[in-house]
């Protein structure tokens, strides 16, 4: 199994920034996966609502009071890929940040 999310902070616009049980941080734009996809993802356009994003304790996910959620093992997947923490878009969704070293 792969790590979960272990915490989850909103920045601004779409963007969260996660941190892992591995200690691994990510920053995901959601834009793209939500905006104009309708359907459930319509009410996380309201930036308001975006924002009530918590962490399901049992899956280890992100998920909003709607009850939309995102598979863990793709976003860890995502905050991992080499291919994303390189990309040059300037509409790039994903910054990798480096795992902390944990003290001993």
């Amino acid at each position: 199994m792969l790590p979960r999310v272990k915490s989850v902070s909103y920045l601004d616009g779409y963007r969260l920034k996660l941190r892992f049980t591995n200690k691994t941080e990510g920053i995901i734009d959601f834009r793209q996966k939500i905006v104009g996809r309708g359907g459930v993802f319509k009410s996380l356009e309201d930036i308001e609502f975006f924002r009530q994003v918590v962490i399901d304790p049992v899956s280890g996910t992100l998920v909003w009071p709607n009850e939309v959620d995102f598979c863990p093992d793709v976003l860890y997947q995502l905050a991992t890929s080499k291919a994303a923490s390189v990309a040059q878009d300037r509409d790039q969704a994903l910054i990798v940040l480096q795992p902390e070293i944990a003290s001993a």
